[in-house]
């Protein structure tokens, strides 16, 4: 395995740290994978706490003969630059720099260009497909914990579960829930102007929500016939197995070229779940683990096959 440093540049002002990691051997073109973080700031591991899930797909698909591309994201090397920015979208947060990077290795040597993936984990699964509509040129799409649900869905999920019992969000009261619920409420009826002015959470409006909402993950897969792996940790309580995983099934249910995959076990990132629930987070990402070696072989049959 070899790894070199490379910038990802979409936008000269917010320039990338990444990764390439090519598999030992031989000289190529290889099979690669670009990698989409899920929501908030995340470095080219996607590091949460003791967990680096990013660098061990990439090791770990390295080891398989498939190359890959990991980065920053620009909420992470910019955040009090992106924080001053109004109206932010996950165009900006996210998938401008995701095209930067496809377009990095479609243009290596080293890399073969008709067999270039999209690898979403968590929201980056949730936009995995709208990545590739809009670049056109990946080979398929690998979505680790995502949802066809909308974002603002799976935001009022987690608060209703820390309203419960306490969450990654920490502790919520009954009236901070309704609050919450009734800011969403009647979102799409609005006007990008009104959902501009409208503020969720610190510098983050509304907008963004509507903006990304208006397709889903499901809407942009069925008007793709690219091949799709739908991977879900059983023990995951950010996206559920019985919710999201089932209405991906529902929804995609006539799609060719599709399939899914549960792991009874695993977590949100793919390793063995310790507490298995949402109050319980600390103990889940909170011990060093890495992804298991069935993953890796999943993937690299799905890409390879």
């Amino acid at each position: 395995m070899y790894t070199e440093n490379v910038k990802v540049t979409a936008d000269p002002a917010y320039p990338l740290d990444g990764l390439l990691t090519l598999p030992d051997g031989t000289e190529g073109p290889f099979p690669a994978v670009v990698m989409v973080h899920g929501s908030g700031p995340s470095n080219k591991d996607e590091r949460v706490l003791k967990l680096t899930p990013f660098k061990d797909l990439a090791e770990g698909l390295a080891k398989r003969g498939i190359a890959s591309l990991r980065y920053d994201k620009r909420t992470f090397a910019y955040g009090r630059k992106m924080a001053k920015k109004k109206d932010i979208t996950v165009k900006e947060e996210t998938i401008d720099d995701a095209l930067a990077a496809l377009d990095l290795l479609k243009s290596d040597r080293r890399i073969d260009p008709d067999r270039i993936f999209v690898l979403g984990h968590s929201m980056g699964a949730m936009l995995a497909p709208r990545i590739d509509a809009a670049w056109g040129g990946a080979k398929g799409l690998i979505m680790m914990a995502g949802t066809p649900c909308r974002l603002e869905d799976i935001v009022l999920r987690q608060l209703q579960q820390a309203k419960k019992t306490g969450s990654l969000l920490g502790m919520i009261s009954g009236t901070q829930y309704k609050k919450y619920a009734k800011l969403f409420d009647g979102l799409y009826q609005l006007t990008d102007e009104e959902a501009k002015k409208k503020r969720f959470a610190g510098n983050l409006s509304l907008y963004y929500f509507k903006e990304m909402g208006q397709k889903t993950a499901s809407d942009y897969l069925r008007e793709s016939e690219k091949p799709a792996l739908l991977l879900q940790g059983g023990k995951d309580f950010q996206t559920l197995e019985e919710v999201d995983l089932k209405a991906f099934r529902e929804q995609l249910a006539d799609r060719p070229d599709t399939q899914f995959k549960v792991y009874p076990t695993l977590n949100h990132c793919f390793v063995e779940s310790r507490g298995g629930d949402i109050t319980k987070a600390k103990q889940e990402y909170g011990v060093e683990q890495h992804i298991e070696d069935e993953v890796f072989d999943d993937i690299a049959a799905f890409i390879c096959g």
